[in-house]
């Protein structure tokens, strides 16, 4: 990557105030030497103009050094870092703006603080690629850290949606569907839908919609279900409702191209989720649900049917209102996926509101065999047949982390994969169990409820004789081992 004319000037700052600094000079002195103002070597140093070949002439004689000395891109070893941090992308990649971080200012820090900054940001970087981190998944990231600082709730998104609704009259006992979706991007929008499948296009069988511009086409996989296509189209509604240009063109990602796409991929699928599940009918939904003395699964069955919904898309929109109207936010949510059959899980999925709670991503070690998100693969894996795609299981459980000393309240749905062959998904909410907790929702104290042991991976667990056990506990001796030489060296003392 070659440099632009902004990471120029900063390395020309930056070496003339090393080499100034070396010299033991001051501004002051270097002004005088120079004949240049104190405030305009100032503007040099921080990156912001670069002097004319005359004035670089003065400052190299005033420095004592060659004049293709000074202008070579060259840095000095304590200041190599910043040279790699420039040629790298980490500058042009990451959505500073969306921090509300200039870039020009992220370059002054630089030449006021070059060496720390640029070994600080390094070290981000070779994390990064320590653990083969992607640009892309950057982006995911910076994006679920986003959605956890609002807690997962948008009330700009929820006026646009509700916008929506009442410019089109769409009373709150109205279920918008599929069919009402497709009339109205075609009749609004010009927007023409057709159907694919796996046979004319096998290497687009996991594909669920693709959206061609210069057509004006919605492809869509016949493999999907009709929840699923009213996901699909309210997801374009929002692209062309909210007037949205740079977004994916596939429902699953293929490729990044930047991370607007991302964002703005997350503002229609928010959008779609508002004007399907209608937010005062859901609230209304779980005041009963949680006022109940026991636990009926049945409920959040019912929930499912009369939305006309995915599991994933209610449990998300659940998860979006349980803070701003239920004042519930300890909150995390898994998906994870599993060949039928296979103890082989992904997670695909993962929020944490408040703060990180226990159950969490450890891609090098195994997650606890005892967690509800992975047993309820289990569960569906044994009594679904061969190609059976509409079998739904709801199961709940009060997990106790036994190291940790929390308790949570955990309820996971899990469902076939319609468009993976032989691919179950199990989608979760855990509530951290508090007070608080307990005197809104009043099935906590259900007897029914099972309640289990449970750690956070078998590397860090303590159980020894735990038969679900199936890693060694290497983790948590390590930490053993460390603590028992620390409280040895004490002794000496």
């Amino acid at each position: 990557m070659s440099l632009n004319t902004d990471h120029i000037k900063l390395i020309f700052g930056l070496k003339l105030k090393q080499l100034r600094q070396e010299k033991e000079l001051s501004l002051n002195d270097l002004s005088q030497k120079s004949g240049l103002s104190i405030s305009y070597i100032n503007e040099i140093e921080k990156g912001k103009k670069y002097p004319k070949a005359d004035k670089i002439s003065a400052l190299a004689d005033a420095l004592e050094i060659e004049y293709d000395s000074l202008v070579s891109l060259k840095l000095s070893r304590k200041l190599e870092p910043i040279s790699n941090l420039l040629k790298s992308n980490f500058l042009t990649e990451i959505p500073f703006d969306f921090f509300g971080i200039d870039p020009a200012n992220l370059l002054e820090m630089l030449s006021d603080a070059p060496t720390k900054l640029s070994a600080f940001i390094n070290t981000i970087i070779k994390i990064g690629r320590s653990y083969s981190m992607s640009v892309e998944q950057f982006y995911f990231a910076v994006m679920r850290s986003y959605q956890e600082m609002y807690n997962n709730y948008f009330p700009e998104l929820e006026e646009i949606a509700e916008r929506f609704l009442a410019e089109n009259s769409i009373q709150s006992d109205i279920q918008i569907d599929e069919f009402y979706l497709s009339n109205y991007l075609s009749d609004k929008y010009g927007i023409t839908i057709e159907y694919f499948d796996e046979i004319d296009n096998p290497t687009l069988a996991t594909i669920r919609s693709i959206y061609i511009p210069k057509t004006k086409k919605i492809k869509i996989n016949k493999r999907i279900s009709s929840d699923q296509r009213a996901f699909t189209l309210a997801r374009e509604l929002g692209f062309l409702y909210m007037g949205i240009k740079e977004r994916p063109l596939t429902s699953s990602w293929i490729q990044v191209n930047s991370f607007d796409e991302v964002f703005n991929n997350f503002q229609a699928s928010y959008f779609a989720g508002a004007i399907l599940i209608r937010k005062d009918r859901l609230i209304e939904k779980l005041t009963k649900f949680f006022a109940s003395e026991t636990f009926e699964s049945k409920t959040l069955k019912e929930m499912i049917d009369g939305f006309q919904t995915t599991p994933e898309t209610l449990l998300h929109r659940i998860f979006s209102l349980l803070p701003e109207h239920f004042g519930i936010d300890k909150l995390f949510f898994l998906r994870f996926e599993a060949p039928i059959g296979s103890k082989n899980y992904s997670l695909t999925k993962e929020l944490h509101l408040t703060k990180q709670h226990d159950p969490q991503e450890s891609k090098n070690e195994n997650y606890c065999r005892r967690w509800i998100s992975l047993n309820i693969l289990n569960s569906l894996s044994l009594i679904q047949k061969p190609g059976e795609l509409d079998k739904l299981l709801i199961e709940s459980q009060i997990s106790n982390y036994i190291d940790a000393g929390n308790q949570y309240f955990v309820l996971s749905i899990a469902r076939p994969i319609n468009i993976l062959e032989n691919t179950n998904v199990s989608i979760t909410i855990g509530f951290e169990i508090d007070e608080t907790l307990k005197s809104k929702i009043r099935f906590l104290n259900d007897p029914k409820l099972k309640t289990r042991d449970v750690n956070q991976t078998c590397e860090k667990c303590s159980l020894f004789d735990c038969k679900d056990r199936v890693a060694a506990p290497v983790i948590m001796q390590q930490r053993r081992h460390t603590q028992a030489m620390i409280k040895a060296i004490e002794e000496f003392s």
